[in-house]
Parts: C-alpha cells; structure tokens; sequence
C-alpha cells in the first residue's frame, strides 16, 4: 500500500509544479506582451515598466487569457496602432512558449 501511496504523492507534487511553472510563465509572457505592445505604442523607457506590470494584473480580473488579450487589443487601438485581435492572439501564443521554455530552463 506504500507504493501507492509514495506514486500518489509524487503524481500530487508533479501536478503542484506544472500549476505552479504554468502560472509564472503566464505571468513572463504577460510582462513580454506588455513590453511588446508599450514598443508599438512608442512609450517613454520609464513607462514601459509600468505598462506592463497593468498588463500582469489586468490577467487577474477575469479567468483565462481574455482579459489580457482586451486589454492589449483596446489600448493598441486606442493609441491608433493599426493591429488586429488575431495578431495580438498570436503574439501572445508565440510569447507563451518563450515563456514556459524561460520557466522550465530556470532563467
């Protein structure tokens, strides 16, 4: 019953660990998306920071990529960049693998 119970755990911790790498490489390709569209819109270097810290926490305001994603999107339009929803959507897809592959590597 042991041997169970030890798979048990180590099935729990592994579970613990992809959650946990998950959650900080959507918070890397957030902060890289905020950095990417505060380029676009031709932000101050001071600003950009900031930028995209509100873009890390815009993730906590509704489950899932979409509140990030309107905010992008809504913000890029508003500064008059010429840019569609689907190209942010693939912004963010190809950021996310930088992210995890970041996360997973340790830097």
């Amino acid at each position: 019953m042991t041997t169970f119970n030890e798979r048990e755990q180590g099935f729990e911790k592994k579970f613990a660990l992809d959650q946990e790498q998950e959650f900080k490489a959507g918070a890397r390709r957030n902060r890289l998306l905020g950095q990417w569209a505060a380029g676009l819109m031709g932000l101050a270097a001071d600003q950009v920071a900031e930028y995209a810290k509100a873009v890390v926490k815009s993730d906590f305001e509704l489950p899932g990529d979409e509140d990030v994603l309107r905010k992008v999107f809504e913000d890029l339009k508003g500064a008059g960049v010429a840019v569609t929803e689907g190209e942010v959507r693939m912004k963010m897809d190809e950021l996310l693998a930088q992210a995890r592959e970041s996360v997973r590597s340790g830097d």
